[in-house]
């Protein structure tokens, strides 16, 4: 057996092919990128000991989160019994950091309805996050799912009267409402909820092995849970709903619960599958 060690650039495909295991990978080696990979479809794929779905034509994909500095291992295990191993330590990146003072307390804590209501919240969006279905629409690129002004980027942060609130992660475009999202991707709708405590209107597509698209504030849904949807299609209307303070549209990207960079997703290519079906 023979292993084959190969390095991958921090902003570079790699589209190597060494003792007859077959490899391609896309996207940016750093903090909050979703990378997508193509290997022979009989092969094995394990990222840190953990097996990847693949799918038929071979394509899977992983993540790395905002504050990733670990060496992580890519291993491919192809059926003629060679190998491939990479490893990939993601780039470090710096996040826009925001200290607000003289915040009142009562606002910074919600009641105990609120909390009730925001646990709720959050096991309906872990489970519809949890799914990992065999399709492929993340390998078939992404494009922005509204036009406007960008008012907030991924892993930026505020700290309120010196204390450190969660990162943002997501993209933000600014719009009126009613103004239409439409999908970034191919997929399947796993959630739609008009009402939670922080997001307000709450949509969530699969698009296959665990990457999802998040909607945020949304002022009401066009497609329903089940609902398969095509790239581009209208899929909701931006709103102010849950906690915002104006109309805008913040969007998500997840591999698993692992939160990604929308605005590196954007730079992926499309694999064109469908003319390999």
């Amino acid at each position: 057996m023979k292993t084959i060690l190969a390095a991958v650039s921090l902003f570079a495909v790699a589209n190597v092919s060494y003792a007859k295991v077959a490899f391609q990978l896309e996207g940016d080696v750093t903090q909050g990128s979703l990378l997508v990979g193509k290997t022979s479809p009989t092969s094995q794929v394990f990222y840190d000991e953990t097996p990847l779905k693949l799918s038929r034509h071979g394509y899977f994909t992983f993540g790395f989160s905002r504050d990733d500095v670990e060496t992580h291992k890519l291993y491919i295990k192809a059926k003629n019994g060679e190998d491939l191993t990479q490893y990939l330590t993601p780039k470090k990146r710096e996040y826009n950091i925001q200290k607000v003072e003289g915040i009142d307390k009562k606002i910074m804590q919600p009641s105990e309805e609120a909390l009730k209501r925001i646990a709720q919240d959050s096991i309906q969006i872990r489970a519809a996050r949890a799914v990992a279905s065999d399709n492929i629409d993340f390998a078939h690129g992404f494009k922005a799912p509204a036009k406007g002004r960008i008012t907030g980027v991924y892993g930026s942060q505020r700290f309120y009267n010196g204390v450190p609130k969660n990162p943002h992660f997501g993209l933000d475009y600014a719009g009126p409402t009613g103004t239409l999202v439409k999908a970034p991707a191919a997929g399947i709708v796993t959630l739609w909820v008009p009402d939670m405590f922080y997001s307000g209107g709450t949509l969530i597509i699969d698009h296959g092995h665990g990457v999802t698209s998040t909607f945020l504030h949304l002022s009401g849904s066009k497609v329903k849970v089940g609902d398969h949807v095509k790239q581009g299609q209208n899929v909701a209307m931006i709103g102010s709903t849950g906690r915002s303070t104006g109309p805008h549209l913040d969007w998500r990207i997840n591999w698993h619960d692992v939160r990604l960079d929308p605005a590196l997703a954007l730079k992926l290519p499309n694999f064109h599958t469908y003319k390999k079906k």
